[in-house]
């Protein structure tokens, strides 16, 4: 009877973990359904459409895409700099939300001027990327002095605003509100319009180039990586229903394709971290949309000899190139 019984006892767990590691193996073949797998220039067009489609939905933003919304902008306060002028302005964002923001313009007389959306990270605000002292190292600060039209705004908000939105889809309106302020200024030339930011800011300069093709140049700094890397020892605000289902990281960085793509990690980051050599292989992924859009040279991967910090002599290169 005691064989019996523990016969019967390991037939059960047999069975049990069967049923378990089945039922992983379905749930693992469910996620990243629509990942980007090499197709014709057309097909993978037709990818990029179905994709942004999906995701808008996902991030609930469907009704503010074709919501007139009038910007309203309001100037605060104004700071005299050497090459440029920096105001704090006021926008409306939602029908129901304003959202603060920082513009520089610069004193130079062209005719027409290239911009950039400068994103914080977790911890930082929208006067940080203007900070020479900070891991951002002042990026939007020294495109302002080379006649960049600059804009921020803050993303690192970690509750929902507006009942029935979505955090990450919230922080994301906020940075496309910027480029349609960067639109508004007549002296922006809105075929040269870019974003950057480091870490979560890198995150967002992803998701904003990803969704808005008025966007033609982006440098992701701090942030490409696998969304099983992101599961562990990192701040969970960039997880929302459906996501990976869908998607991993690589196949939202290449909805950016075959616009200009550089993307940052520092050799001093450890393996829990945004890991270059994670960072590379999944480069790779991002690679091939570009090649079967015919438009390898328009990205690249900048590994830098520090830590988690905006390259900022790569990010200035690669401006000077693009824009």
């Amino acid at each position: 009877m005691k064989i019996t019984g523990f016969i019967f006892v390991i037939v059960v767990f047999i069975v049990c973990f069967s049923e378990f590691c089945g039922g992983n193996e379905e749930q693992a073949v469910n996620l990243r359904s629509m990942k980007y797998t090499q197709r014709s220039k057309a097909e993978a067009m037709q990818w990029q459409a179905e994709m942004r489609e999906r995701l808008f939905q996902l991030l609930k933003l469907d009704d503010l895409l074709s919501a007139k919304i009038a910007l309203n902008p309001k100037i605060r306060s104004t700071e005299d700099h050497k090459t440029y002028v920096l105001s704090e302005m006021e926008i409306q964002s939602t029908v129901d939300r304003t959202i603060d923001i920082m513009v520089s313009i610069p004193k130079s007389d062209l005719d027409a001027y290239p911009a950039v959306v400068c994103i914080h990270g977790h911890g930082g605000d929208r006067r940080s990327v203007y900070d020479v002292d900070s891991v951002y190292k002042g990026f939007a600060a020294k495109l302002a002095e080379k006649d960049v039209v600059t804009i921020s705004c803050d993303v690192g908000q970690h509750e929902v605003y507006e009942e029935g939105r979505l955090l990450m889809g919230e922080r994301l309106w906020n940075v496309i509100r910027c480029v349609d302020v960067l639109q508004s200024l007549p002296r922006v030339d809105k075929h040269r319009i870019g974003c950057a930011g480091l870490s979560l800011g890198g995150e967002m300069a992803m998701w904003l180039g990803a969704m808005d093709e008025r966007v033609q140049a982006v440098v992701s700094s701090g942030f490409l990586t696998m969304m099983d890397q992101m599961e562990q020892n990192h701040c969970m605000c960039w997880k929302f229903d459906g996501l990976r289902e869908l998607v991993d990281f690589p196949d939202i960085y290449s909805l950016i394709a075959p616009r200009a793509l550089q993307c940052q990690n520092g050799l001093k980051e450890g393996p829990k971290m945004f890991y270059p050599a994670l960072a590379q292989a999944a480069m790779e992924e991002v690679r091939q949309i570009y090649e079967d859009l015919g438009a390898f040279e328009n990205v690249e991967m900048d590994v830098h000899a520090g830590g988690h910090e905006m390259d900022l002599e790569g990010m200035m290169r690669f401006f000077e190139n693009r824009l």
